[in-house]
């Protein structure tokens, strides 16, 4: 054998230990993630922290305030990996990172939110994709800043994401999350529980989305009757709405269930679809329609029940794509958070507009009354 082919046939079995050794490390690496895969049990009693005193007076006029504030990483010039679009003329994109780009704008887009949030001085705030301890938000305790921030409230926090450390993507990994959902309430809450919402299990797409769910809290009113106030955070990377369908038929379930119990019922937050006729298209931008996009109207909720459309649903979206960093009349912008209500509650909504400045979305404050018929 000559010595060239020598030297290509030890490099030849060199790469192949490479290979194996990658191989085996990639195994052992999927097999430590499944062994600590496991979904939360439906119907797990949540704690109440803080909690207040005070039922819920019908005919009073009471706030609530819905808020996806994106883990503190979304910033205007944030672009997230899982994120991907077409542009108008074609063009592919994606986002760019895995986590925050630093500790210090996790801290400055938190703070900017709280603020925001204190400012509209809701009595119920429902908040999404609020971090416990994450290595996406860089260690930042995000549910103990708003807690703090936000005095008088007793707080519920639903868990929706919890995962070890996710290598990907490979320049910018996401890291190990702790996540959910945060409820506050100035009034008593007599039982908090977690519903979890049927997910995609396929193999590694389960290690990468989040354990979705709603929290559903039950608030006392004077005289007899609960509000039934759900806190929801459905599917998103969902093409063609098959698991957000199965999510709402659920919810629907739960809405109808109560309803029917003569409850107040109210579930807000982050619906994941353009919420009414026409909010799909509603604006114009430099963007293809996104494929995940689906439409939820009254006609897909059960009797008694309907979409609270914010008087300036036309002038302020409250979600933007997040393939490409936030530039107005560029990103596509829908209409994905809000609140739905039972005929048994009067309400008014009102898209605040932050020109995203702290998160990927806009928050949502609802006005309302119990015990009168919706206008």
């Amino acid at each position: 054998m000559t010595k060239q082919k020598k030297w290509f046939k030890r490099i030849g079995l060199a790469l192949l230990a490479l290979v194996l050794v990658l191989a085996a490390a990639l195994a052992g690496y999927v097999g430590w993630l499944q062994s600590g895969y496991y979904r939360i049990p439906d119907g797990e009693t949540l704690e109440v922290t803080t909690p207040q005193l005070e039922p819920l007076a019908p005919g009073q006029e009471y706030t609530a305030l819905t808020y996806n504030i994106g883990f503190g990483a979304y910033g205007p010039d944030y672009s997230f990996f899982m994120d991907t679009g077409t542009m108008a003329d074609g063009t592919p994109v994606q986002g760019k990172w895995g986590k925050a780009r630093n500790r210090e704008s996790v801290l400055a887009n938190t703070r900017g939110a709280l603020e925001t949030i204190a400012a509209q001085d809701a009595d119920f705030l429902l908040l999404q994709e609020v971090d416990v301890k994450a290595d996406r938000s860089h260690q930042v305790d995000q549910s103990a800043m708003l807690k703090d921030g936000l005095p008088g409230y007793g707080a519920v926090f639903a868990c929706n994401f919890h995962t070890r450390y996710l290598l990907y993507p490979f320049h910018d990994p996401h890291g190990a999350v702790n996540a959910g959902l945060l409820t506050l309430s100035r009034c008593r809450i007599d039982e908090a529980v977690r519903r979890s919402y049927p997910v995609d299990e396929s193999f590694f797409v389960k290690f990468t989305d989040l354990d979705r769910c709603f929290a559903q809290l039950r608030i006392p009113v004077e005289g007899g009757g609960e509000l039934v106030l759900i806190n929801s955070h459905m599917s998103a990377y969902d093409e063609g709405g098959t698991v957000r369908a199965r999510q709402l038929e659920m919810l629907c379930d739960v809405m109808q269930t109560e309803y029917e119990k003569g409850n107040y019922v109210i579930v807000g937050g982050d619906f994941n679809h353009a919420l009414g006729e026409g909010m799909a298209e509603a604006f114009e931008s430099g963007q293809q329609l996104p494929g995940w996009v689906a439409q939820l109207t009254d006609a897909d909720l059960p009797a008694g029940f309907s979409i609270r459309r914010a008087e300036n649903e036309y002038q302020t979206p409250t979600c933007r794509t997040a393939d490409i960093p936030w530039e107005p009349g560029v990103n596509y912008t829908t209409v994905l958070d809000g609140f739905i209500v039972s005929d048994n509650v009067s309400a008014t909504t009102e898209n605040i507009d932050t020109n995203f400045a702290y998160s990927d979305h806009n928050p949502v404050k609802l006005t309302f009354r119990l015990g009168q018929a919706a206008e």
